[in-house]
Order: C-alpha cells, then sequence, then structure tokens
C-alpha cells in the first residue's frame, strides 16, 4: 500500500531494521524492493527443509541476500522439520544448505523462544482480545499452545549445542561465531 511504502520509507530514515517474518511472500519482495536498507527475516527457516505458515521460499531468501538482509533461523518447533522431535544434525544440514544458498554473513539464530509463558500468552498472540474466532495460527485445536523445544536447544544453553553442530558439519570458527551473533552484529551496526 502507499502507506506501507511510507513507513518504510520513514523506518530506513530513522534506523528501524524491517523486519518481514511475519508477513507473505509477495509483501516481503516488495519490503526488499522498495527499502533503501537491508531488512530481516528475524525468525524464519527455509521452506525446502520444512514448510510451514512463516518459513521463506528459495527465491525470496535470494533476493534477501542479493540486497544484503539477514535471516535469522527459527528454533520455534512448528518452523522446524519434525517439530520438536527435530534433531540437531537436522537443523545443522539446513544451515549448511541455506549458507551455500544465500551466503554465510547472511545467516543468524532467531530463537523465537517464549520461555516460561503460560499457554495463555500464545493464545492472546493469536486473537488478541477482542477476536471472536479463534486462530491456532501454527497450532491445532489439539495442540492450541506453546509446542515443546527440541531438546537441545530448550533456553540459550543450547547455543552450546548449536556451535558443536555447526563445527561438525564443517563450518569454520569464524563461520559460526557469525552465524550464532556476529553476522547479527554486523548487520545492526551497519543499518
Amino acid at each position: 500500500t502507499n502507506f506501507g511504502k511510507e513507513a518504510i520509507k520513514e523506518m530506513n530514515r530513522v534506523g528501524i531494521v524491517i523486519d518481514m517474518s511475519h508477513s507473505a511472500e509477495k509483501s516481503t519482495l516488495e519490503a526488499i524492493e522498495i527499502s533503501e536498507k537491508p531488512i530481516a527475516i528475524t525468525h524464519a527457516n527455509p521452506s525446502f527443509w520444512h514448510s510451514a505458515l512463516r518459513n521463506k521460499s528459495n527465491d525470496l531468501l535470494k533476493a534477501l541476500a542479493e540486497s544484503s538482509g539477514m535471516l535469522g533461523l527459527s528454533l520455534y518447533p512448528h518452523h522446524l522439520k519434525d517439530g520438536s522431535n527435530c534433531t540437531l544434525e537436522s537443523f545443522c544440514e539446513m544451515t549448511a544448505k541455506t549458507a551455500e544458498m544465500i551466503g554465510v554473513k547472511n545467516i543468524g539464530i532467531g530463537s523465537d523462544l517464549c520461555l516460561r509463558q503460560p499457554d495463555s500468552v500464545v493464545e492472546w498472540m493469536r486473537n488478541g482480545t477482542w477476536t471472536k474466532s479463534k486462530n491456532f495460527g501454527e497450532g491445532t485445536k489439539k495442540k492450541p499452545g506453546f509446542p515443546k523445544q527440541p531438546t537441545w536447544f530448550e533456553d540459550a544453553r543450547g547455543f552450546v549445542n548449536l556451535e558443536e553442530g555447526l563445527k561438525k558439519i564443517g563450518f569454520n570458527d569464524i563461520e559460526i561465531k557469525g552465524i550464532l551473533g556476529n553476522n547479527w552484529y554486523n548487520f545492526y551496526k551497519n543499518i
């Protein structure tokens, strides 16, 4: 929309990063095109690995990388292949394939964790205060609440597991440090 274009320009002017994690394909591609600064997708995964509602296509991720944007790989079970049962190896293999596709410097971790929050929080996020019909987001009527985290990343202590998994899959120390934080630091510093 015209208002959306104006919002992006104003966000660029004042230094606010545009995050399209919760946005659809077309609007994300348009934001990449309109923004004078690189945008971020702070918490999503490639849809080639798992076709969740918010995971992103190869074409979109390539456009993101070409504009020097950042992808924060999500650890939220609804975004993971096999959900709560996703293995560290599978996640690290996906990370390696994504790095081959868009470059390791365009990847970070965007955990999307909501630790120790009651299910009422996710219900409020999905439905707000005034909604009459229930929206289960990426959950279902039978599983409406927060899903269980994979055992290898239950909280921030899981970064040690990620470091080991990335090393095992073949990333070097500089690449691992980039994925686990330095790439985000450099992205935000440049914005």
